[in-house]
């Protein structure tokens, strides 16, 4: 599998029973992908199948490590799964994407092309677009890259199918970064 397809949704964490049950910290706004039977695949080279997930304690349990011996060996290992997984075992509401969906889209600001979004980061409780600006900018002496706030007052639409995000005010942003 090509590690430019998979997605991190979640790390291991401690051991917290007696049948391998383990802590999990999610990564993703989807915890329901850790259903019953659902895949993953480790950055130990484990593909791990789960066999049980408790949503209210975070802990999962996977077949094949159901003792604590045997799933200490997944402690601290991260968990990824494809795009396509996601898009079959998420569920989105209408006006709802992936991060994956919006990187790489263009960021439009006052009918100008200010930049890409080339990384989308979760910082406290709120989601940061961090775009690689444009190099017409960036040679008029703006920085390489800038973080935008993924609220209302700045982000106005994205276009999944052109991959084009529209923003307001976004350039104050950029100017004064």
């Amino acid at each position: 599998m090509n590690r430019d397809e998979l997605i991190q949704v979640a790390k291991i964490g401690r051991l917290v029973g007696l049948r391998g049950e383990l802590k999990l910290n999610i990564h993703c706004d989807f915890p329901e992908q850790f259903s019953s039977n659902n895949t993953f695949f480790t950055d130990k080279n484990f593909n791990l199948k789960v066999e049980s997930f408790n949503e209210k304690k975070n802990t999962i349990l996977f077949r094949g490590f159901q003792s604590r011996e045997s799933a200490a060996k997944l402690v601290n290992v991260n968990l990824f799964t494809t795009k396509d997984e996601s898009l079959k075992n998420c569920k989105l509401e209408t006006g709802e994407f992936f991060w994956f969906e919006m990187i790489g889209s263009s960021v439009v600001d006052d009918d100008k092309e200010i930049g890409v979004v080339d990384d989308i980061q979760r910082i406290a409780q709120s989601d940061y677009l961090i775009i690689k600006t444009s190099s017409g900018f960036v040679k008029e002496g703006l920085p390489k890259l800038f973080y935008l706030p993924y609220v209302d007052r700045y982000i106005v639409d994205f276009d999944k199918d052109n991959r084009v995000v529209t923003t307001k005010d976004a350039y104050g942003i950029l100017e004064n970064s």
